[in-house]
């Protein structure tokens, strides 16, 4: 599928989203790490909030503090869900089994 041809102003307008997006994971993140939010609170939220769903649920885990790649990653495979997942395409099964490896 070929991409759309944007005029320079979409082209702005489309940059301009996509930056204030990256910013807002970032700030997402940096909540979760400083524990202002939880990983249940947050997950919750994925499938109506269309930041948190649209984030990686291994992004989200790396942020919790002591969670780095290799525990990220084996708490993944153990989950059985796949790294690329994002948070709203987590099924309540996933969901919960993430949910309770956590606890």
């Amino acid at each position: 599928m070929a991409l759309p041809t944007l005029t320079p102003e979409q082209r702005q307008e489309a940059l301009k989203k996509a930056a204030a997006a990256r910013t807002a994971r970032k700030e997402l993140r940096d909540k979760i790490a400083s524990g202002e939010e939880t990983i249940p609170s947050v997950l919750g939220r994925a499938k109506t909030d269309t930041i948190i769903g649209k984030t990686k649920v291994v992004d989200l885990l790396k942020s919790l503090p002591g969670y780095g790649p290799a525990k990220v990653t084996a708490l993944m495979e153990q989950t059985g869900i796949d790294a690329s997942r994002r948070a709203a395409g987590l099924g309540e099964r996933q969901r919960q089994a993430l949910l309770d490896a956590l606890g």
